[in-house]
């Protein structure tokens, strides 16, 4: 299933590209359409490829080891004090 949605991300990304650089090809013969293309490329990536890529690589992993809390700020003081 992971697979499956990462393809997914992949296909969506592409197309946006592909989307964006038609856009710009077209750019000085039809400004109108041209801007349309790039406008899509644009919202695929950022409100469907991004918010999907963050949902499947963020599926599993614990929040509260990313988030800088007082016991996490302690374990990097300590780590930091047995490198020195």
């Amino acid at each position: 299933m992971r697979t499956k949605l990462r393809y997914l991300v992949l296909l969506i990304v592409l197309a946006s590209l592909g989307s964006i650089i038609y856009g710009f090809t077209l750019l000085e013969d039809i400004p109108v359409t041209a801007n349309k293309c790039i406008g899509f490329g644009v919202v695929g990536l950022f409100l469907l490829a991004m918010p999907l890529f963050l949902i499947v690589e963020s599926r599993g992993k614990k929040m509260k080891d990313y988030m800088l809390t007082d016991e996490n700020v302690r374990k990097m003081r300590q780590r930091r004090e047995q490198n020195k």
